[in-house]
């Protein structure tokens, strides 16, 4: 009798596939039927009275983003009445991107499994989940898109020259979209240090994109250090340095959290917080004894992949989008090189992942359904009220104040004509966005 051929392993996704199963654990973001904070609401409200950004900015301008604010208005015109819509298109950008990350993996030597689930890792992870829930993060949609054509072209193309002068246009194309492409070329000098074969490629990309980098540093420059920015988060400090590197490795493995910044908010020595270090150490620890390498690698481009905002005075999740792919990687990189307790970290850290992406994605969509009900009922009730004279609201019990301070904040045309107070309120806020009358002769809305 001929022997029984050996059972045929399941194959492993690719990049298209990759992006259909983005899209499909992503679908509740898609499907939200509101908006999360501000942003969205302001840049809707702008985006009525004003057709374009200029595209040369004032002198003493501090953010210049012309691609990513024309980009964010013209979506805003013709989508933000359909909710859903603007989040689907958010959503497809994400899973792009996840493919894109499953692309480079195989580029640089992953298994087909090992790059399909590093780019679920990160797709699930909370940075990931955070920006692709949120309108208001297009900018690094943007910049971290540039910086993975970049990547991938590099691993494919073998002239020099061709891919600085790609590395420096597309750089430029994403310096429009946010500073922090200046990312771009750091991640570049770390394939220089590591990837040795390729150390050619990533020299060039070095100089294209570091060009473009430079130039636009250099021309911005005073009014990144002088113009006039909204309270301390963006005042650049080398000594917020420690603290953003530390919040940004903890905050992943802590799933009750929203914000990168609450890491410490109930203080130090708290469990979930000792958990996170002990995590963190583990998976380091995993990475060295898997190859010193990948320990190495992922320190380094961890660092350049969040040195534009280490600096700042505020640590916010969206900034930490490329620092998730990173991250991603170098664990799925590392997991058919280790066993026993070296997996047992990495599967630690990859299942806290995800369950924190889980959990961020559960509140972002409950917000957008808390917004879904507010916003309306607050338009109708501001009406007939003035900054003189504004609509007083009270957050009832078992609702979030932060969101409510959040679409609230600064919303032209209401925002002066709203405040959020503690006694003698016009309306109390309900936790799924109604008012309810405080006095009987208003109608609840």
């Amino acid at each position: 009798m001929p022997s029984p051929s050996p059972p045929r392993a399941l194959p492993a996704p690719g990049p298209w596939a990759l992006v259909l199963l983005a899209l499909l654990v992503s679908l509740p973001l898609a499907l939200a039927p509101g908006y999360f904070s501000h942003d969205e609401l302001q840049w809707a409200a702008r985006a009525e009275s004003l057709r374009h950004v200029p595209w040369w900015p004032a002198a003493d301008q501090f953010q210049f983003r012309p691609l990513t604010f024309n980009l964010w208005m013209a979506l805003s015109r013709a989508l933000f009445a359909q909710p859903q819509a603007f989040h689907a298109v958010l959503v497809a950008w994400g899973a792009l991107n996840a493919g894109l990350v499953c692309a480079v993996g195989r580029r640089f030597g992953m298994t087909a499994w090992g790059a399909a689930i590093g780019a679920l890792l990160f797709v699930l992870s909370p940075y990931a989940v955070y920006v692709h829930g949120w309108v208001g993060t297009i900018a690094d949609l943007i910049w971290v898109s540039a910086a993975l054509v970049v990547a991938w072209c590099a691993l494919r193309m073998t002239v020099a020259w061709q891919i600085g002068v790609l590395a420096f246009v597309v750089t430029a194309i994403a310096l429009l979209g946010k500073e922090a492409a200046v990312s771009i070329p750091l991640l570049a000098c770390v394939g220089v240090v590591f990837d040795r074969a390729r150390r050619v490629r990533w020299g060039a990309v070095v100089i294209g994109s570091g060009l473009a980098a430079t130039a636009f540093v250099l021309w911005r420059l005073p009014a990144l250090l002088h113009a006039p920015r909204d309270g301390v988060a963006y005042v650049p400090s080398l000594a917020n340095v420690p603290m953003r590197w530390i919040e940004y490795q903890l905050f992943t493995p802590i799933i009750g959290r929203m914000e990168a910044s609450t890491v410490f908010l109930d203080g130090v020595l708290r469990w979930p917080v000792l958990v996170a270090i002990v995590v963190c150490i583990a998976v380091f620890a995993a990475l060295w004894r898997a190859r010193p390498v990948l320990a190495w690698v992922w320190l380094a481009a961890g660092v350049a992949s969040l040195a534009p905002v280490l600096l700042l005075g505020q640590a916010w999740n969206h900034y930490a989008y490329a620092y998730a792919i990173v991250t991603a990687l170098c664990l799925a990189t590392a997991w058919p090189m280790t066993s026993g307790w070296r997996r047992c970290a990495l599967l630690a850290f990859g299942v806290l992942s995800v369950l924190h992406g889980g959990f961020v994605m559960y509140r972002m969509v409950y917000v957008a359904k808390v917004q879904a009900v507010f916003s309306p009922a607050l338009v109708r009730a501001v009406d007939g009220h003035t900054a003189v004279d504004p609509l007083r609201l009270r957050v009832g019990d078992g609702a979030k104040p932060w969101i409510f301070e959040r679409l609230t904040h600064e919303i032209p045309g209401i925002g002066t004509r709203v405040v959020l107070v503690e006694t003698a309120p016009d309306y109390v806020i309900q936790p799924d966005g109604t008012l309810t009358a405080a006095r009987t002769s208003l109608p609840t809305q």
